[in-house]
């Protein structure tokens, strides 16, 4: 975030990354974190206590799955927030994965991952967005995936992270549209961040080039770098770790 020095009162700017107990949300933390422009970055997290409680750093209990606990992380905040992160998702869990076929398609599974991939993510522009300040530049992203593109879609398969990331992009984009009429210096994207080592991406890292596995500091690093670079007429669009647009 292109941002004044938070040296006093009147230019601090704070953060929030939702999903901060994850590799990636830890690492975006750690760098916001470290970062002097920063006064404060809110940790929000299902196990709280499981993040370091460090200088800056402000835990706090979230679960995207829980509507309830979005709106209470957010009064919880109370202040003006210059950047919001949302780093969760879901692409499997324990045996269950991606449908690779119409035959495996399972009602409770595709519910299961528009409510963690799409709504749960809604809720929180939901509720984070009113925390932007109204004047004076500011970010809202959450984290969207390569394979969420229609137009790009050649291989088929993953049908349910696939259609949940492709429905977030589109809710980002109504979501710009709406913030940009009080905030017109404020910016509403998702983000991909590339293929990360993590516990969402390693079962499905066979195929991966070791040059294309990011650790989870780089991707936190590019997607920090991507969001500096952006300006209020990209809001709504979806971008890759590298910069470049992902069409819809």
């Amino acid at each position: 975030m292109s941002q004044p020095d938070a040296a006093s009162p009147e230019t601090a700017i704070r953060a929030a990354v939702i999903g901060a107990g994850g590799a990636i949300g830890r690492a975006l933390v750690a760098r916001l974190a470290a970062d002097p422009r920063f006064a404060a970055v809110h940790a929000l997290s299902r196990h709280p206590a499981a993040v370091a409680d460090t200088p800056r750093v402000v835990p706090g209990l979230i679960d995207v799955g829980d509507p309830p606990s979005i709106e209470a992380a957010a009064r919880a905040i109370a202040t003006p927030l210059h950047l919001v992160i949302v780093a969760t998702g879901q692409l499997h869990d324990g045996e269950r994965g991606p449908e690779r076929a119409l035959k495996q398609l399972d009602p409770d599974w595709l519910a299961r991952s528009f409510a963690l991939n799409t709504i749960g993510p809604a809720l929180v522009l939901k509720a984070f967005a009113p925390l932007l300040p109204r004047q004076g530049r500011a970010a809202i992203a959450v984290l969207s995936a390569r394979v969420g593109s229609i137009t790009d879609n050649r291989s088929g398969g993953w049908y349910g992270y696939r259609a949940s990331k492709a429905a977030l992009n589109m809710m980002v984009r109504c979501a710009a549209i709406e913030i940009g009429r009080t905030r017109p210096e404020a910016l509403c994207v998702s983000l991909h961040p590339g293929t990360v080592d993590s516990g969402l991406s390693r079962p499905f890292q066979g195929h991966v080039a070791p040059d294309a596995l990011f650790t989870p500091e780089r991707s936190a690093a590019h997607l920090l770098d991507v969001l500096d670079g952006l300006t209020p007429a990209q809001s709504g669009r979806c971008f890759a770790w590298d910069g470049a647009e992902i069409p819809p």
